[in-house]
């Protein structure tokens, strides 16, 4: 039986897709930077079992498999080689459990994380993860990357929720990692190294999430200032000063002036430079304290104007103006969307190296970013058509790479290296922990048949890559 007809007996013949116009859809993620083949098939299982039918018959096969989930990702971390077999966790859909006296939830991978925040928020529980596609991007795909968000300041990013991962091993034998209780140390941390691995190393058909008690509706605060500098100050004194908001965001002009047009409304940023967003989710007397001392330290730092609100409907058009930050961009014309992290202090000095490389290449750079944690994501704009244009914005991407090493910081803060970001992660690593990936690599996938061409290149005995 060929491997064609193997999917099919262990999916079913509609869970299959070969014809190209069908097949194309899942070559790629949202990336135009990243490289992406032709895949021989798309197979869509519906569980656990079907997902080890599919690698078993790929192994015996020798056929590559790379997994996708929502195909959000923005580095080709999902993005198709030529030949290989797209495993899409999208119908494994399920929340399998919510445990809310032990605050946890089983999920499959295909399971939106919209649709997890809303499950535990009725039972007054909250699952703090939240990327700027939470309404439509899987904890599958949350899970190969370690993904974030905008809360990641106070709460962590994805894999300070993890306590657990059942996953498919390259030969199709079920690994279970991890445990259901708060506390545990037996063996090897395998959840971890798992979570964030981009699929090279396994498939996750099912994790077990920790919860969070449901925190009050937040109040927001939000401060201009006239240079990035007074806003990289405002942020360094909320940290010095001991705040924890529940979350800090920063925008530039140009990521402003973007959403106002998209979203066709006046967000008061006049000719300001930078803006701050804040929320606190205390509750009470604590969130008011916390609000107002965040006021005090934005105008010690000289902000233009500061406006404060405790109602949950106009904070939430407020983070609104952030989170639709990058198809604001996008409506202006192509953008290369960068995943940088430098440490807090350094904030101001990124924005501005990424001002300064943008007039060099004779092209707009925006900056936003999640200033609770560093993790900044300066977009790249350019003329997609113009293939000069292309290259000076591939050159501006790599600048900005660099600026980010050269501030302390990595080339990712949650988006993942992906097929985009290889030979970054050796310059940030250095080849002792290349040699220990590949050590990993080789031993869980010996034939590299996991996501080829994701994170790094695998080497053979001989030296040369692979």
């Amino acid at each position: 039986m060929n491997l064609i007809d193997r999917l099919r007996e262990a999916v079913g013949g509609a869970a299959v897709l070969t014809d190209p116009d069908a097949t194309e859809g899942y070559a790629r993620d949202m990336m135009p930077l990243a490289p992406a083949g032709r895949p021989r098939a798309v197979v869509l299982p519906a569980d656990t079992a079907q997902v080890q039918a599919c690698v078993r018959a790929c192994a015996e096969a020798g056929v590559p498999v790379v997994p996708r989930g929502a195909g959000s990702g923005l580095t080709g971390g999902a993005n198709a080689v030529d030949d290989c077999v797209v495993l899409v966790t999208t119908r494994m859909d399920r929340i399998l459990e919510l445990d809310a006296d032990n605050r946890l939830a089983v999920v499959q991978p295909g399971v939106i994380n919209r649709t997890l925040r809303d499950a535990a928020a009725e039972h007054g529980l909250f699952y703090p993860p939240d990327p700027s596609s939470l309404d439509w991007c899987t904890l599958g795909g949350n899970l190969a990357t370690d993904a974030g968000g905008l809360c990641c300041g106070k709460y962590g990013v994805t894999s300070d929720a993890v306590l657990g991962l059942e996953v498919v091993l390259a030969d199709g034998s079920l690994l279970g990692t991890g445990r259901r209780t708060v506390k545990g140390v037996a063996g090897y941390d395998l959840t971890r190294l798992f979570v964030g691995s981009e699929g090279t190393l396994g498939i996750i058909t099912r994790a077990t999430l920790k919860l969070r008690p449901l925190p009050a509706a937040p109040g927001t605060i939000v401060a201009a200032f006239d240079s990035v500098a007074r806003a990289g100050d405002a942020v360094n004194r909320v940290v010095r000063a001991g705040l924890v908001p529940s979350l800090m965001e920063i925008m530039d002009a140009t990521s402003l002036r973007a959403c106002e047009e998209y979203l066709r409304a006046d967000l008061g940023a006049g000719d300001g430079s930078a803006l701050l967003l804040c929320q606190s989710d205390a509750g009470g007397v604590s969130a008011a304290a916390e609000l107002d001392a965040m006021d005090g330290l934005f105008r010690e730092a000289g902000a233009e104007w500061t406006h404060a609100t405790r109602d949950p409907t106009e904070g939430a058009l407020l983070l609104r103006a952030r989170r639709v930050s990058l198809p604001a961009l996008e409506a202006r014309g192509a953008c290369m969307t960068e995943d940088v992290a430098v440490p807090r202090t350094r904030i101001a000095d990124l924005m501005t190296g990424c001002e300064k490389i943008g007039s060099e290449a004779g092209l707009t750079v925006a900056v936003v970013g999640h200033a609770g944690d560093g993790n900044m994501h300066p977009t790249v704009l350019y003329d997609g058509s113009s293939a000069a244009e292309y290259a000076r914005a591939r050159g501006a991407f790599d600048a900005i790479l660099a600026l980010a090493l050269s501030l302390g910081g990595t080339v990712t803060g949650e988006h993942g290296i992906g097929k985009l970001k290889t030979e970054w992660l050796e310059r940030e690593l250095g080849p002792v922990s290349m040699r220990v990936h590949r050590q990993l690599k080789d031993a869980l996938d010996p034939a590299g048949l996991f996501n080829p061409g994701a994170l790094f290149t695998r080497r053979p005995a001989g030296g040369r890559t692979a």
